[in-house]
């Protein structure tokens, strides 16, 4: 059977790599759900702020579970199939919700475990992403694609704030979760009926995203071999004897904090703090420059590379999260709204410039298990987040009745981060072992 012809492969490729950017962004839609919503439904089931803290850290609890063995799953058979199915999945609760809420009387319960459900069905999304990057993608196109990726949830986080503040007002918060779910059922679908018919649709996936990103030739002989690689307790024992490699599973923990907590309780913060502001300002602004700043990140990690300059490329990017702290840690005093947009716009901005660099290194150290290791850290970084963080603000914020220790905490954690991955990290490959099958890209 012939290949088919150049052209189609382009084409189809385009449609993938435009159908993976959009999932992304209706992915952090349905997941800041429930961020955006938090006042009034707290307002409407009456939660205090330790209830609130324990829904939205919910998540968290789910998401932390699901990481490794999507990311495993993904590394031997690939991971498209299971993206659909996932994301079927959790659409499916996310228009459910409002249903869930109203059930009965236990609403604090229904809505957590629907939260936990969530995170479970979402976690396999990135490993499964970080492990196709590493498996079918160039070195110095890795940080450019990562961030385009990553910009698909800042986009979707633009995208839930906007829509949020328009549909609270006029339709109340249910409608929110109606219409996500809606637009995320409805991409599952295409993409099952468009791209991934056929029982070989995963493979003919890997050949046009290789064709489009490389132009480079796959052979099913080293789709094998690198399949048949497995993540046994001796390879892990092995890796995190490197410092390189706890060092930026820590870097990673600490820059997942700082994103999550911001994610989950900026909304709550702005409606309390300045009550009478209007909404889509404070809920879209920030995020306006999330986009430019996560693509400048993967191109600047980009040109790094291709200088030969490969700790450089994720230096600049985790640096940031030190910068980010000092727009963070004004905030802990009295500003005025304007100031606290631009504070917190520019943390955003910085933030999201470190997104494409740690999962950027996780594919230099280890690209023969990049997904199980990624999905590692994921895990971590969500129940450091969830744990410590997202749900522990919102008892710090309901005893203190203050914001200021919440965000003296995320200064601290980013600038922990960043001095951990400046005195460990590195960027040389520690995966090399005797007898250990891999490919090369």
């Amino acid at each position: 059977q012939r290949p088919p012809p150049e052209k189609t492969l382009q084409s189809l490729a385009r449609k993938w790599m435009a159908m993976l950017f959009l999932g992304t962004c209706l992915l952090y839609c349905a997941r800041m759900t429930a961020p955006v919503c938090a006042v009034s439904m707290a307002a409407t089931f009456h939660w205090s702020k330790i209830d609130s803290g324990l829904v939205l850290g919910g998540f968290f609890w789910g998401y932390c579970f699901t990481q490794i063995l999507g990311g495993h799953v993904s590394d031997k058979v690939g991971g498209e199939r299971v993206l659909i199915t996932s994301a079927a999945s959790w659409a499916l609760i996310t228009a459910g919700t409002p249903l869930l809420a109203h059930l009965g009387s236990h609403t604090l319960a229904l809505m957590t475990l629907a939260r936990i459900l969530m995170g479970l069905l979402q976690g396999v999304f990135f490993p499964s992403l970080a492990s196709l990057c590493s498996q079918r993608v160039v070195e110095a196109e890795r940080g450019f694609l990562m961030s385009t990726m990553h910009s698909g949830t800042h986009l979707g986080t633009l995208l839930a704030g906007g829509m949020g503040s328009m549909m609270l007002d006029r339709y109340g918060w249910e409608s929110m979760f109606y219409c996500t779910g809606f637009l995320a059922g409805l991409w599952a679908v295409t993409v099952w009926y468009y791209l991934s018919r056929g029982k070989s649709a995963f493979f003919f996936m890997l050949i046009i995203l290789n064709t489009f990103m490389t132009a480079l030739p796959l052979s099913i002989s080293d789709l094998k071999s690198h399949l048949q690689a497995s993540l046994s307790l001796k390879r892990w024992l092995y890796l995190f004897k490197k410092p390189p490699v706890w060092a930026m599973v820590l870097t990673h923990m600490c820059a997942c904090s700082t994103s999550y907590t911001l994610l989950s309780w900026l909304p709550t913060y702005f409606k309390e703090s300045f009550p009478h502001a209007t909404p889509w300002v404070y809920n879209v602004v920030p995020w306006l420059t999330a986009i430019p700043s996560a693509l400048g990140g993967g191109f600047v990690s980009d040109f790094l590379i291709t200088k030969g300059k490969r700790k450089r490329a994720v230096v600049p990017k985790v640096g940031a999260m030190g910068l980010s702290s000092m727009f963070i840690l004004p905030l802990s005093g009295a500003v005025h709204f304007t100031s606290a947009v631009v504070f917190l716009s520019a943390a955003v901005g910085l933030t999201t410039f470190t997104g494409g660099g740690v999962s950027v290194n996780v594919q230099d150290l280890t690209p023969s298990c990049a997904g199980a290791l990624y999905g590692f850290m994921n895990m971590m970084g969500a129940l450091m987040a969830g744990l410590v963080l997202v749900s522990f603000s919102g008892y710090i914020i309901e005893v203190t009745l203050s914001w200021a220790t919440v965000f003296s905490l995320i200064t601290l954690i980013n600038i922990t981060g960043l001095g951990i991955f400046l005195i460990f990290g590195d960027a040389q490959r520690v995966d090399l072992q005797e007898n250990c099958t891999i490919i090369v890209v």
